[in-house]
């Protein structure tokens, strides 16, 4: 009875341990597919800059071109520090293939999903203004 006791646990463990590491996984390709989403946008808020740039002056709305230039130069920095502190978080095996995380790096892995959406928001929300601004 004992040794089928163990082996319902130890049957227990692994399964725990196996949805565990798949959960891990999927947290990390969801945090990379985020990336992956914003990560095209960074050329077209180089262009935004250029464009908002050439415009910018000092009346009202050359004002308001500057500021728009400034949240998309902003968004792009908080992209690249994202990308910076990301990598030297994690191993390229732990980003690439999934490999099983530490309890701390699963802390950290958590921290930098919640960095990330709020990049793409920055990102995508300095977008938006950026181009609803060249409209007018």
């Amino acid at each position: 009875m004992k040794k089928i006791i163990i082996l319902i646990a130890l049957a227990f463990s692994a399964i725990t341990i196996s949805c565990n590491s798949k959960n891990e996984s999927t947290q990390m390709k969801t945090v990379m597919a985020v990336h992956d989403e914003v990560m095209p946008e960074m050329s077209k808020m180089g262009r935004l800059v250029g464009e908002l740039s050439s415009k910018e002056d000092s009346t009202e709305i050359g004002l308001k071109y500057k500021k728009a230039r400034k949240d998309l130069q902003e968004a792009h920095k908080s992209m690249m520090d994202w990308m910076q502190n990301f990598g030297s978080r994690f191993t390229s095996d732990e980003i690439l293939n999934g490999a099983e995380l530490s309890d701390e790096k699963q802390v950290w892995l958590n921290e930098e999903e919640e960095k990330i959406e709020e990049v793409r928001e920055q990102i995508n929300g300095s977008i938006k203004k950026a181009e609803e601004l060249l409209k007018k």
